[in-house]
């Protein structure tokens, strides 16, 4: 799969709730073949990570039970 035209036109959103954190977000963009690309908003020229669909439904669904809770 060749990612480097996709990304180079990929429609990046991210989380309603990211703003007034100081910037710390991640971008999220739908990709080809199921695969979405994440990206930190601080560094949006850097090669964006990609993973499978079912990857990303993963990590959405452990954030939403508090998998990832620090505290």
């Amino acid at each position: 799969m060749d990612l480097t035209a996709e990304l180079e036109t990929a429609v990046w959103r991210k989380a309603t709730r990211s703003t007034g954190n100081g910037g710390d977000c991640i971008e999220v963009a739908p990709l080809s073949q199921g695969h979405v690309a994440i990206r930190d908003t601080e560094a949006p020229d850097q090669v964006p990570y990609v993973v499978r669909g079912e990857v990303w439904t993963a990590f959405i669904d452990g954030a939403k039970k508090g998998e990832f809770d620090f505290y």
